[in-house]
């Protein structure tokens, strides 16, 4: 993909300026203390950055007047040039032309030519080029003793124009920005007391009896209306302008993902290409710190999982090559961010399998699954369908952390869509901001509550004879659908309130591909609202995403849909998952390694999460001790005296008690067909030690005895 130069002139002109502005500064301090060495580093650096700057925006100008420079810096740095207050000028005239220069870049122009006068100076200093350059005109020779001379003007040459130039852009701390913003969202939050003025003044001219002081009232209540609106206008404006400082193109992730792709292919034998666009679309910064994660997850399961190897693409008539592409858009008030690849499309009977035998579902309700249901199981913690574990993928949290960041922290929308053979695409919506959101409050069991408009699919109202009974719930159908209808009060454990009317309100909110009707009291209010983060001590709390304050002054919980949902459903099926969570309460774990340092390690840390662990020396000791003994997992080295872990894998699946526990290999043989052989022999998960941590360890366990 061609770099589009122009995207970067505006923040390399803005880095330049600084530098130069470390420059002078440093020449400054150095005026003072000629020997201050960590000052004439820095101002070598801030010359190296210019230069390699201007090189990659191939402004070649730039380029060579920053190099010149540099040159006397570095000669200054490494002690072969001295100090003197004729050096300081020559540096002085460098920095100049090279303001001069960047200068002319912010006005959309080209750079000019390097000073030959000056190029010339700066070499001679060094002792490697003339005085004067051979084309200049001759000048009156210098004095012996001066080190550096200075290139006279011709007189009939015309003084140059002096004016002062003043940025078009200025560098502002992220955190003065962001409280800048905070400080708006009050101001939309109080004005939410005046609209209940309006409100409340309504309420009196209704009940107001005399006529005159109606007539008063009117009046007062229409000019307050007015300049509540005006008000209105002019500081949705103002909001609008202040989240934009804050917004980024989501290039800053997309563009290093092409790389990423090539290289983890490469690393796992295959041949990856990517295509990105949409990179000029922005999102606020707050967002997009938090997108590489979940980004990066989803990559690397598309070119391990989804992309196949090249023999299997060419015998499916596909090029040997894969295809990802990255690309973004806007959709209204949103951004679809989208992770499409042309491999063999999510293995929906194998995930409906290990479903059942991690017990999330039986085998009869994974038989008569939807696959939209079935893709939503990818997203269940600790879910892989991946047939060992690596440093790369198959733990099962990958997914897992893609939902909660994008569905929890980011209050967006996962979508899934897949074609056996065709290959798969990850739908990420989320808002341009989350400094406001959209916000519906409802009433239910005397009590205010929010939701997030991404979540909310429709209003209703509807009469009570629409409301079936279906497998003994109540229900509604809606677009030829059959949506369960729960009361909000019932869900929350709040007691039912009396009925304001004679027909059903309901909210239908709306998770991925699962939708539920809430019915509610009352629809108070719907606007842009802040939403205001839980104190610290309040984050646990799942159901809760955060409160926004009502133009009385109160505050009002905003509901996490997704945790609600969850919530219906257990109140739904009381005796779901009655056959989970079987683990035993102390699970014993089989340890084998020749290395002490290993055993002792593996041990502490699984000792402090609850497991009960043996160590073995070696295979053959290890094989021993596990006929010997009953151990519910099996952690083995590769390289070992008397038996190697492939062959005690091996040994171990032979025997009837350890054909289905769980064996995790922790080697640091981190070859392709070393983890190959491990999924040859038997073992379940493959951890490089290079890339071992606590975590992923414990994960791995919990995830295959899960």
């Amino acid at each position: 993909m061609a770099l589009d130069i122009k995207r970067f002139t505006a923040r390399f002109v803005d880095e330049a300026r600084d530098h130069l502005r470390k420059v002078e500064d440093g020449l400054a301090i150095l005026d003072a203390d000629p020997t201050d060495s960590e000052t004439v580093n820095a101002i070598f650096r801030s010359a190296h950055t210019v230069k390699g700057s201007s090189r990659m925006l191939k402004l070649v100008q730039i380029t060579e007047t920053a190099h010149k420079v540099e040159d006397v810096l570095g000669a200054l740095r490494e002690g072969s040039l001295a100090w003197t207050p004729d050096l300081r000028r020559l540096l002085q005239r460098g920095i100049d032309a090279l303001g001069a220069q960047v200068d002319m870049v912010a006005e959309g122009g080209q750079p000019s030519e390097p000073d030959p006068a000056l190029c010339a100076a700066l070499a001679a200093v060094l002792g490697n080029a003339p005085t004067e350059p051979a084309s200049a005109p001759q000048q009156p020779a210098a004095p012996s003793a001066a080190p550096i001379t200075e290139a006279t003007t011709p007189a009939a040459a015309p003084p140059p124009e002096v004016r002062l130039k003043s940025a078009d852009t200025v560098r502002v701390q992220l955190t003065k920005l962001d409280e800048l913003i905070r400080l708006m969202g009050e101001v939309v939050s109080s004005h939410a007391r005046l609209r209940q003025r309006l409100v409340d003044i309504r309420q009196i001219e209704r009940d107001t009896q005399d006529l005159g002081e109606q007539a008063q009232i009117t009046g007062f209540a229409r000019d307050l209306r007015e300049d509540v609106f005006s008000q209105e206008l002019l500081m949705d404006e103002l909001h609008a302008k202040a989240l934009v400082m804050r917004m980024l193109p989501l290039a800053i992730v997309l563009e290093p993902a092409a790389r990423l792709i090539r290289d983890l292919g490469r690393s796992l034998g295959k041949d990856v290409e990517c295509a990105v666009v949409g990179t000029e679309i922005e999102l606020d910064r707050q967002l997009i710190d938090r997108l590489n994660d979940p980004i990066v997850h989803l990559l690397r399961n598309s070119v391990d999982h989804g992309i196949e190897d090249a023999a299997t693409r060419k015998a499916a008539g596909k090029p040997a090559f894969g295809t990802i592409r990255l690309g973004a858009r806007q959709d209204g008030g949103w951004v679809v961010v989208e992770v499409a690849d042309d491999g063999g499309g999510l293995p929906l009977p194998a995930i409906r399998d290990k479903a059942v035998r991690k017990g999330l579902v039986t085998a009869e309700q994974a038989a008569a699954m939807p696959d939209s249901e079935a893709i939503d199981l990818i997203f269940s913690p600790g879910f892989s369908t991946s047939s060992i574990i690596t440093e790369v993928s198959g733990r099962g949290v990958g997914m897992d952390v893609v939902k909660r960041t994008i569905v929890d922290d980011l209050q967006g929308v996962i979508g899934v869509e897949t074609v056996p053979g065709k290959g798969t695409t990850f739908f990420l919506r989320l808002p341009l901001s989350l400094a406001v959101m959209r916000v519906l409050v409802v009433s239910a069991g005397g009590q205010s509550f929010g939701f997030t408009a991404q979540y909310v699919a429709q209003l209703l109202e509807l009469p009570p004879t629409r409301l079936l009974s279906v497998a003994e719930r109540d229900a509604v159908v809606i677009d030829n659908e059959f949506i369960p209808v729960v009361s909000l009060a019932g869900v929350l454990g709040l007691p039912e309130g009396r009925p304001l009317r004679n027909t059903l309100l309901l909210v239908v909110v709306r998770v991925r591909n699962e939708k539920l009707a809430l019915r509610v009291d009352e629809l108070l209010d719907e606007r842009d609202m802040v939403i205001k983060p839980l104190p610290e001590h309040l984050r646990h709390l799942p159901l809760v995403a955060g409160m926004v304050m009502t133009g009385r002054n109160t505050l009002v919980s905003v509901l996490h849909a997704p945790v609600l949902l969850d919530m219906a459903r257990r109140a739904r099926t009381p005796a779901v998952q009655a056959g989970t969570g079987n683990q035993p309460a102390a699970v014993r774990v089989l340890v084998v390694d020749d290395s002490l340092n290993t055993r002792e390690i593996e041990k502490d840390v699984l000792e402090a999460h609850g497991y009960v662990v043996t160590l073995a020396e070696d295979g053959l000791d290890g094989l021993q001790k596990a006929r010997a003994g009953d151990f519910d997992a099996v952690l083995t080295d590769v390289e070992m005296p008397n038996m190697d872990g492939f062959s005690l894998t091996a040994a171990l699946r032979q025997e009837e008690r350890y054909r289905e526990r769980p064996i995790i290999i922790v080697t640091s043989r981190e070859k392709e067909e070393d983890k190959r052989r491990g999924i040859q022999v038997g073992a379940d998960a493959y951890i490089v030690k290079g890339d071992f941590d606590q975590s992923s360890l414990v994960d791995t366990l919990r995830s295959l005895l899960g």
